[in-house]
C-alpha cells in the first residue's frame, strides 16, 4: 500500500517553495490524489478538477468555428488543457506557465496527466509569464509567432481577480490589462478565467468595458471533504466582432 504522503518534488520559487506530492485519502477508500503546494497554501488538487473542466467547456462553447487555436494560461496539473484538447476543433493549444519545473512534472510523467499533454501534436508547453505576456500584444503568447492572436484565452492562475498569487498581476484584471489581452484575441473570440471566489460586480465591470455581454458563470462540484458542494465562478466574455 502507498504511504498516506509521497514528496515527489521541492522546488524553491521566488513566490514561495513549489511543492508536488502524492497523497493517499483513507477516508475515500485509499483514493490517491495529487497536491500542488506553494509556500503555506495549497494550489491545486486532482480531488477537485471539475471547475478546471468547466473553464474550457464553457469558454470554448462560447466560441465559433470549426478550427480553432487556444491558449491557457496555468499548466497546473493539466485538466484544463486536456478538457480542451477534447474539443475536435482544437487545432493547437498552447499552455503558458511560469514555472518550469510544473513543466518537467509533465515531460517526466511525475502528474497523471502529463502523457496526455506531451503525447497529442497539437499541444505545445511553453515556459513564460502568462501576464507578462499578456500585457505585450507585439510579443503576444507564441515564441514563434510574435504578435499571433487567437480564438480563445483560458486562464487559471491566481485564485481569483482579487486573490493573487503575486500582487503584481493585478494590473491584468483593469480593463487597460483586459484590453491588451484582447488584442491578442481574434474578432469574436473568447477570454474565459476561473475564480475560486464568487462572481465579482468591479471585475464584470471591467470585463464589460473591453468584451461583449461577459457572464458570471457559478460552477458546482461535489466536496467529499465536506460533505456538500461547493463552488466556483468561471467567467466567459466575447472580442468584439
Amino acid at each position: 500500500m502507498k504511504p498516506l504522503f509521497e514528496e515527489l518534488d521541492f522546488r524553491p520559487t521566488p513566490i514561495g517553495d513549489l511543492i508536488l506530492r502524492r497523497r493517499r485519502m483513507a477516508m475515500l477508500d485509499d483514493l490517491i490524489v495529487y497536491e500542488v503546494l506553494l509556500g503555506n497554501g495549497y494550489l491545486m488538487s486532482s480531488l477537485f478538477h471539475h471547475v478546471e473542466e468547466a473553464l474550457a467547456d464553457l469558454g470554448l462553447g462560447a466560441v465559433e468555428g470549426e478550427v480553432l487555436d487556444v491558449v491557457v494560461g496555468g499548466l497546473g496539473l493539466g485538466y484544463t488543457a486536456v478538457a480542451a484538447l477534447r474539443d475536435a476543433r482544437v487545432r493547437e493549444l498552447l499552455v503558458v506557465d511560469v514555472m518550469r519545473p510544473v513543466i518537467e512534472w509533465h515531460e517526466k510523467g511525475l502528474v497523471p496527466l502529463g502523457e496526455t499533454l506531451t503525447g497529442d501534436p497539437r499541444c505545445r508547453l511553453i515556459e513564460g509569464d502568462f501576464f507578462a505576456l499578456a500585457g505585450a500584444p507585439e510579443i503576444g503568447f507564441d515564441p514563434e509567432q510574435p504578435g499571433r492572436k487567437f480564438h480563445a484565452v483560458l486562464l487559471d492562475i491566481d485564485h481569483s481577480p482579487q486573490n493573487l498569487l503575486d500582487e503584481k498581476n493585478a494590473t491584468f484584471y483593469s480593463a487597460d490589462g483586459l484590453h491588451r489581452l484582447a488584442a491578442q484575441l481574434l474578432p469574436g473570440g473568447v477570454f474565459a478565467l476561473w475564480s475560486d471566489d464568487p462572481p465579482d460586480e468591479v471585475f464584470l465591470k471591467h470585463l464589460a468595458e473591453v468584451f461583449e455581454a461577459p457572464q458570471a458563470h457559478v460552477v458546482k462540484f461535489p466536496n467529499p471533504l465536506l460533505e456538500r458542494d461547493s463552488a466556483s465562478t468561471v467567467y466567459v466574455a466575447r472580442n468584439p466582432a
